[in-house]
């Protein structure tokens, strides 16, 4: 018989106990959720944290996202995926998006500071160049498989290891492989780019 309690154990070594706290918080038991956030918000700051590298910011995300656990907590199926990295993948775009919004806001920023300058070439050609560029890979990456989009965003956006993908996804490093593999095919024929 283990003596551990529930925040001494690993979340992802009891991931039925993860699924079943999730449910319930489905169901608005409070008393759930608290576990649930004991189980997994250490996890998912270290997650956060690698993305973003500040620490208070790290803070915020993983309360949005209990925020948001909490409040969608019934979208989840467990037919299609283990709680914990239904939990993590929503942590991680999050943590994503708060980088993207970051760089907007610096590069909005750097617009205005430099907008006065005089420059050679023609920045708004430039502008729309980038912007039709962003428009097709975002158009391509929404014609993979959501396992391929998913294998893609964390390798290639978040800049993990295969390892740290498969981790993530609770899946075989082979099985990352596959999905990289075929993603990047995929992606490749969208974009009308020669293998």
């Amino acid at each position: 018989m283990s003596t551990q309690s529930a925040s001494e154990r690993d979340p992802l070594a009891d991931l039925d106990v993860t699924n079943t706290l999730l449910q319930r918080v489905a169901t608005g038991d409070q008393r759930a959720f608290s576990d649930l956030y004991d189980l997994t918000a250490s996890r998912m700051l270290g997650l956060v944290r690698h993305v973003l590298k500040d620490h208070s910011q790290s803070e915020e995300v993983v309360q949005e996202v209990m925020l948001e656990i909490w409040q969608t907590a019934s979208r989840f199926d467990p037919n299609k995926g283990k709680a914990v990295t239904w939990m993590l993948t929503m942590a991680h775009r999050r943590a994503i998006d708060r980088v993207r919004s970051a760089q907007s806001s610096r590069d909005r920023d750097t617009k205005v500071g430099i907008r006065d300058l005089d420059r050679e070439f023609d920045s708004v050609s430039e502008s729309v160049e980038i912007r039709v560029e962003h428009d097709r890979v975002e158009k391509a990456l929404s014609r993979l498989t959501d396992l391929q989009r998913q294998a893609v965003e964390l390798a290639y956006y978040g800049g993990y290891s295969h390892s740290e993908v498969a981790e993530m996804l609770s899946v075989p490093i082979g099985t990352v492989k596959t999905r990289l593999r075929d993603g990047m095919i995929r992606l490749r024929e969208e974009m009308g780019v020669a293998s």
